[in-house]
């Protein structure tokens, strides 16, 4: 259990912060660059779900706590649930997987690129989807460099995780039948 008394310590008034091991970092590092995006892909989520309701809505609640998991794993917490390192499971990209293939089987067929628009919700799906994108490219970046790691849950999570919200984008355009289509050259 997590708990917060004091919400600014001062510690990081010099530029750096805390991982979960007590290891100070730059704030600029790649390894807080990466739990950063991820938890901004967090907070467009929550900008999401107050556009959505029913599944779609319980869905996204799953999805962001997941995604303190993986923000747990990126700042190398200690310990979860039975005292092992916090992190995705591959149980959790499978479910994630059921529910693209799930929302996927509701959709008009997709015959041509979209654009980001229709709905309020679908908009800030197609945000969500590429700040995640962004998260994945950091993710990969930390996963490259000597000495770091990037757990292979967490990766395949977000990975996955752009593509639900790409197909829950689709879903709650009317399940694809208000999806914004891109006209090739149109204004040219």
């Amino acid at each position: 259990m997590v708990v917060l008394n004091r919400i600014y310590t001062r510690t990081g008034d010099d530029g750096t912060t805390s991982l979960g091991t007590g290891a100070r970092r730059k704030k600029y590092d790649t390894r807080v660059e990466a739990y950063g995006t991820v938890d901004e892909v967090n907070a467009v989520i929550g900008l999401v779900r107050l556009h959505t309701s029913g599944p779609l809505d319980a869905a996204l609640a799953r999805i962001q706590n997941d995604l303190f998991d993986v923000e747990a794993d990126l700042c190398l917490a200690e310990k979860g649930p039975g005292g092992a390192r916090l992190t995705v499971t591959d149980a959790q990209v499978g479910w994630l997987e059921g529910e693209i293939d799930r929302l996927n089987g509701e959709l008009e067929p997709l015959k041509s690129f979209i654009l980001p628009g229709g709905s309020a919700a679908s908009a800030y799906l197609h945000l969500a989807r590429t700040v995640c994108r962004r998260a994945e490219r950091v993710m990969v970046e930390l996963k490259d460099k000597a000495g770091e790691g990037v757990s292979a849950p967490s990766l395949k999570y977000v990975n996955r995780l752009s593509d639900y919200l790409f197909v829950a984008g689709r879903y709650a355009n009317d399940k694809g039948r208000a999806d914004v289509l891109w006209a090739p050259g149109q204004n040219r």
